[in-house]
């Protein structure tokens, strides 16, 4: 069975996720994950990207992305994954040894109202959800911890911030949110209201998997 087409629009928002080959670990020191955050802002630059929220994990990192062109996801994601590939392996000195990712990147589409803001909560509670650290403000592989710096090369949201975000990102999504949210980048379903999501069913022919692809493990 041939790959599902992508959704590449202009405009729409993303939850992309890459992850490594065989789930192994990636970034081990603070050097690693520095590595991929100066990609992200080469990529920014080269590809006029939009990078709303990410989170790097020690195997995985997230992105939520808003593209001003139809196919600038698919050119940006191409090249972060081969550049990232390149300078890991030429960092490490294990350069010819394989894959560094698992295979081509998952995107899912968002409406951009309050399931945007679940979205970017869930992405920046990554490392508490993993229990990598007991405080958010700990974890510095982040465009929370980036924004907190004042050092960003983020883009402003297409949707109004809370007043106080930093307090809002403390509270652990509900069960329900993070339930919808898994649901969405385990079966491949875009995120939003249900007539919204239908809406955008019909209209690219997306194809929704029925089956389970395996419970998501913790900072997912």
């Amino acid at each position: 069975m041939g790959r599902v087409p992508r959704v590449d629009v202009g405009g729409e928002a993303y939850h992309v996720i890459n992850r490594a080959n065989a789930r192994m670990q990636i970034f081990f020191k603070e050097e690693d994950y520095q590595l991929l955050e100066q990609i992200f802002k080469d990529g920014v630059e080269k590809y006029s990207m939009r990078i709303l929220a990410y989170c790097i994990m020690p195997n995985h990192f997230h992105l939520v992305l808003h593209p001003r062109k139809d196919g600038d996801l698919q050119r940006f994601m191409q090249w972060i994954t081969l550049t990232h590939t390149q300078r890991w392996h030429a960092q490490h000195k294990s350069t010819g040894t394989g894959h560094l990712y698992q295979g081509r990147y998952k995107s899912f589409l968002i409406e951009q109202d309050q399931h945007l803001l679940t979205v970017l909560r869930y992405v920046e509670r990554n490392p508490l959800r993993a229990k990598l650290v007991k405080n958010i403000l700990n974890w510095k592989y982040s465009s929370l911890y980036q924004r907190l710096q004042g050092k960003t090369f983020l883009a402003p949201w297409p949707i109004t911030k809370p007043k106080d975000y930093l307090k809002f990102i403390t509270i652990p999504l509900t069960t329900s949110e993070l339930e919808m949210t898994r649901y969405s980048v385990n079966r491949g379903k875009p995120f939003g209201s249900e007539s919204w999501t239908n809406k955008l069913l019909d209209q690219y022919e997306l194809v929704v998997t029925t089956r389970e692809r395996g419970r998501p493990r913790k900072g997912t």
